[in-house]
């Protein structure tokens, strides 16, 4: 993709100090590159690191400043069940080189509220053709949540487009995660960019991908094996019987 629909990303006005957001050490190294920001230079990009690091935060200001709902969905979707989403989008400016014909913004914890909003849809009047029909045909309600997610991704995601997803590994199994893989390789190859707030080891070996770490360091690019997430996993996998007398020994 030579000018991706997100290229860069900055703070065009600094974060009030009294803030929560301007404690984050994520968000502190983001304003400390000025204009030069975060740059999207890969088909797919990875934010990963601990719990309360930062990058839901940082995801849900990138897909509100987009144009998203913060609840998820797409531009066209606009019910709030909760009005809890962060004021980071008024502090950023998403650079594009081109916009999307299509996108989406997922996020696991909300993704009931979406399902109920298209349904909700579906059950008014209309003389167009139902909602759902382009998420499967089947309610999203009515299947697992796994089903559900890539069901999603399967029929709603047309390609051409810009997609956020939060943590999607949060209903599929590893098997399933793999599926998800694939289905994010078709999709850029059909002219697709993804932006992937994640804990999963499996998603982010997609080959080629821009993984960003963020952490009590800041916010910088890593390779997968530096990751603690490959790291953790691997130390585990290569030894459980070791590390589990470890954490589970008596004082």
């Amino acid at each position: 993709m030579d000018r991706r629909y997100a290229e860069r990303l900055y703070l065009n006005t600094p974060l009030p100090e009294e803030s929560y957001l301007a404690a984050l050490p994520a968000l502190r190294a983001l304003a400390d590159r000025g204009r030069d920001g975060l740059l999207f230079d890969a088909d797919v990009t990875f934010l990963v690191g601990e719990n309360g690091a930062g990058k839901s935060t940082l995801l849900e200001g990138i897909a509100v400043a987009c144009g998203f709902n913060a609840e998820g969905g797409t531009r066209n979707f606009s019910f709030a069940t909760e009005e809890t989403h962060s004021a980071l989008c008024q502090y950023l400016t998403v650079a594009r080189g081109r916009y999307p014909r299509d996108g989406f913004f997922l996020r696991a914890e909300s993704f009931y509220n979406v399902a109920s909003y298209i349904d909700r849809l579906d059950g008014e009047p209309s003389f167009s053709p139902r909602l759902i029909d382009s998420y499967g045909g089947v309610s999203l309600h009515h299947q697992s949540h796994g089903e559900s997610f890539l069901s999603l991704v399967q029929n709603r995601f047309g390609g051409m487009g810009l997609y956020l997803l939060d943590e999607p590994e949060a209903a599929l199994s590893p098997s399933r995660q793999l599926s998800l893989l694939a289905l994010l390789h078709d999709l850029v190859g059909r002219d697709s960019q993804f932006i992937i707030a994640t804990h999963s080891p499996i998603l982010m070996a997609y080959p080629g991908a821009r993984i960003y770490q963020l952490d009590e360091e800041g916010i910088r690019a890593v390779a997968y094996q530096e990751t603690g997430h490959y790291q953790l996993t691997k130390q585990f996998l290569e030894g459980p019987e070791r590390m589990l007398r470890y954490l589970l020994q008596e004082n």
